[in-house]
């Protein structure tokens, strides 16, 4: 589903409940649109922690609370969101040049990241006012 800010989608993952459990699940090339290069766990983080708080140049990344809770706002440098991450089967895209937050950490949540490409510090951009002025000159 889209969302009020540019590039971002937000998505319900297929989900199949039965007597032996619950499974969730996204495709590479369907509900996660990129190759997946590298993942990472955000967990144990205290509740009045901010996580995030960047953009990135060219990756794209993927985020689904796989337990407990957690909210992520996502900023495109004219619109702001707020998203609520409470069930394993829902997702958000954040593409690059997108500033990402995530905050509100329930005590169990454990947030599984997919992100396009392998680590590079140069790939952050953890500026805001920077982050603006980039944005403002792709738009040019």
């Amino acid at each position: 589903m889209h969302t009020d800010v540019q590039g971002v989608t937000w998505h319900r993952l297929p989900l199949a409940i039965d007597l032996r459990g619950s499974l969730s699940v996204g495709e590479i090339g369907q509900q996660i649109p990129f190759e997946v290069l590298r993942y990472f766990l955000v967990f144990d983080v205290p509740s009045a922690e901010t996580r995030g708080e960047h953009a990135h140049r060219e990756c794209h990344q993927f985020l689904v609370c796989v337990a407990g809770e957690v909210a992520v706002v996502a900023d495109d440098g004219k619109k702001r969101q707020e998203f609520r991450l409470d069930r394993p089967n829902l997702g958000i895209h954040l593409p690059p040049m997108t500033w990402g937050v995530q905050y509100k950490y329930s005590a169990d949540a454990v947030l599984l990241v997919l992100a396009s490409r392998h680590y590079s510090a140069a790939d952050y951009i953890r500026d805001y006012d920077e982050f603006l002025r980039l944005k403002e000159q792709i738009e040019k």
